[in-house]
């Protein structure tokens, strides 16, 4: 976990991802690209388009942005990283996956109000749209974690063959952070099979892991984001998990569905992989 991409709007949700971030860098001498977009009018920014004369007002909004950083970058809990600062202007949905992918990063850490609801999260629906089309992990971070220590990693599944990438990406994470990873799968009355029959689907999807601290879970719930909370709750997870579809991000995730009610409703870290 060499590069982390934390985007930032400054707000007190973007600073927790920050601070999960720093833990993160820290832990593994990574480095940390921190980003703000400046989402300007075009004119602003574009001479020919007819806006040269409003290029201070521009400057200006790009200092107010370093000023800000400066003050960040006084914390105590970035003492002895490497932070890069970067200001863009840009739309913010492009600019995080153009530096993710231009920086060589290997995981997003972003901030979220969670109860608030998907539309609530740091800069609105960017966010979301991170999430969903991104091919790097994606940390969702809602509230002040002082130690980000994970013992217990939950990654939800419908044991799909076609998905075993996911579970290549969740082992990975698990082993770098050094978690016990439990495969979840959830059985619901609408789309129920016998325990047999779902331990033997998820022994068969988990078969060539090489995880050496990951056990398999079969949970009974009325509907598979229930169940995924409820599990966590269980075993008081650290993190949770998920895979997701660039078309049609996370409320179709799995064969069926899954509710966006999963991230808002989630108080523990959510991390995403795409599908």
């Amino acid at each position: 976990m060499r590069n982390i991409l934390v985007p930032t709007d400054f707000s007190d949700q973007a600073e927790k991802a920050l601070k999960v971030a720093a833990q993160l860098a820290r832990k593994f001498d990574g480095e940390i690209y921190l980003l703000h977009m400046l989402e300007l009018p075009l004119q602003l920014i574009d001479p020919i388009g007819g806006g040269g004369q409003n290029i201070p007002e521009a400057i200006f909004f790009m200092k107010l942005a370093h000023q800000r950083f400066a003050k960040i970058m006084k914390e105590p809990y970035l003492k002895g990283i490497k932070v890069h600062e970067t200001v863009e202007f840009h739309r913010a949905f492009d600019g995080i996956m153009e530096i993710g992918k231009e920086k060589e990063c290997d995981l997003i850490v972003m901030g979220s109000h969670g109860a608030s609801g998907f539309q609530e999260m740091f800069i609105g629906s960017n966010t979301e749209k991170v999430v969903r089309h991104s091919e790097i992990p994606v940390l969702v971070i809602k509230n002040e974690i002082s130690d980000f220590d994970i013992k217990n990693f939950v990654l939800a599944t419908d044991a799909n063959n076609d998905h075993k990438h996911v579970l290549t990406k969740a082992v990975k994470f698990a082993n770098t952070i050094n978690a016990d990873l439990h495969l979840l799968y959830v059985n619901t009355p609408n789309d129920f099979i016998t325990s047999e029959e779902a331990n033997a689907r998820m022994m068969e999807f988990a078969g060539d892991s090489n995880h050496k601290k990951y056990t398999i879970h079969i949970y009974n719930d009325i509907s598979v984001e229930k169940g995924i909370l409820n599990f966590a709750q269980k075993i008081d997870a650290g993190l949770l998990g998920i895979g997701t579809h660039g078309r049609k991000g996370i409320a179709h995730f799995f064969n069926g569905s899954i509710s966006e009610d999963l991230v808002n409703h989630a108080k523990r870290p959510v991390v995403t992989f795409k599908i």
